[in-house]
């Protein structure tokens, strides 16, 4: 092989290894997904000054939503038509529920589905919460009504929502665990409840530590 040809050959495998090792974040992780968790996780990112609405018609920012409750957050994305992947983190919820209420962890941390799409209002979230058997005191549902807040929320948390066939959404899923004071702190994969129950009771430790130090 001409030593011309092997050069060349040598300068494009070195850009590729390149291009892979900036992706994937040093060939820390392989996914874009998995670099959306890795990059929360080393860096928590404060979130918008989003205005929620929630199931009942209160209407706040979420920063306020946050503080005033006081309570770590278990947040989804979701839309009440979807019958896929929010099937499932749907009743992922059900049970983290059942298991914070059974321990008794209401006054710790609490359950928020945000719906994205525009279409979701008032009496939707409503008739899905009814559905799901939800209890206003340890899971709420909420919706944006303002279409640059909700692109600038979903920015925020890294969702991906693609329009697909007959209205429905093709959108990536998980548990993002979120601050009293307005941060995205975690990212755990939905089909591990225990671990994002765990990771927010910590989180809910520490802010209530920063809130009422030792003296």
């Amino acid at each position: 092989m001409p030593a011309k040809t092997l050069l060349a050959l040598l300068l494009v495998a070195t850009l590729a290894l390149f291009a892979a090792w900036r992706v994937t974040d040093g060939f820390r992780v392989v996914t874009t997904e998995d670099a959306r968790r890795l990059a929360i996780h080393e860096h928590p990112r404060r979130l918008p000054a989003s205005m929620i609405q929630y199931e009942d018609g209160t209407t706040l920012p979420l920063a306020q939503a946050l503080r005033e409750d006081g309570r770590a957050t278990i947040a989804v994305f979701f839309y009440t038509r979807c019958n896929t992947v929010c099937s499932a983190v749907g009743s992922e919820f059900q049970q983290l529920q059942d298991t914070i209420r059974s321990r008794g962890l209401q006054s710790q941390v609490r359950l928020l589905s945000i719906s994205f799409d525009p279409a979701d209002d008032r009496g939707a979230l409503a008739a899905y919460a009814k559905h799901m058997h939800a209890s206003p005191g340890a899971w709420r549902f909420a919706r944006v009504t303002d279409a640059q807040h909700r692109s600038e929320l979903l920015d925020a948390f890294g969702i991906t929502v693609i329009p697909a066939p007959l209205g429905e959404f093709q959108h990536n899923a998980a548990f993002h665990i979120v601050t009293p004071d307005g941060q995205l702190a975690r990212i755990i994969d939905y089909d591990q409840p225990d671990v994002a129950l765990a990771h927010a009771l910590a989180i809910g430790r520490e802010s209530a530590a920063r809130r009422h130090p030792l003296s």
